[in-house]
């Protein structure tokens, strides 16, 4: 399996996350993001030109939770989905909730770190549904140690991929206490720790990060 990542996309993480929990062999590809997404032969796998990518025996799969979903279906053990309805709605919930709602409610906040322009307006908007979507998380978790229940799945791959970083863009995880817990728990497993990027690989990342925040 070739697997095209980039140690600072929370996207790729998140598949390379569930690579080493379910111990699946493959083959990393390094993309720089200041161009090699851009050239023909990427091109010819993603027309969107965007990471993560997998090449499964000759498969092509985009978008990091079909992504998700496939490695699940085609490597089910370890199962990282539950079979509970329940639980299901649970993980989903969470997958789409940090994809659709936390993760776009960075970006201002991360334009911010980068010294861009951004409205004092569009700063509390995104305070104000980030500390939404903690809470709904927070209650979520309920007594139990993972989302689902008593198992870790793809609810904490997504989610935990991204929220253990929101201190960084000054958002404290004190007022969330199961949360918070929650957190410190998933940055102590190896696949954590394996894919964490280092400040140095941040800051030296910051200029495309911000070339790249300025088109948005």
């Amino acid at each position: 399996m070739k697997f095209y990542y980039n140690r600072l996309s929370l996207n790729v993480r998140r598949v390379w996350v569930t690579l080493l929990e379910k111990q699946i062999p493959f083959e990393p590809t390094l993309m720089k993001l200041d161009g090699d997404q851009l050239e023909p032969e990427f091109t010819a796998l993603n027309p969107f030109q965007h990471i993560p990518v997998i090449v499964d025996d000759g498969f092509r799969v985009v978008e990091s939770l079909a992504i998700l979903d496939y490695l699940e279906a085609k490597y089910p053990s370890p199962s990282l989905m539950p079979k509970d309805a329940q639980a299901i709605a649970k993980v989903r919930m969470v997958e789409m909730v940090t994809v659709n709602e936390l993760l776009p409610a960075t970006v201002p906040l991360l334009k911010q770190m980068v010294k861009l322009d951004v409205k004092s307006t569009q700063l509390e908007a995104a305070q104000h549904k980030i500390a939404t979507v903690l809470q709904f998380y927070e209650s979520l978790l309920g007594d139990c140690p993972y989302f689902a229940g008593e198992e870790f799945t793809l609810a904490e791959v997504v989610a935990g991929t991204l929220v253990p970083s929101l201190p960084l863009f000054g958002i404290s995880l004190d007022e969330y206490s199961k949360l918070k817990v929650w957190s410190e728990k998933l940055q102590a497993r190896d696949s954590w720790k394996e894919t964490a990027p280092s400040q140095d690989e941040i800051e030296a990342a910051m200029p495309t990060i911000r070339k790249n925040l300025e088109k948005r």
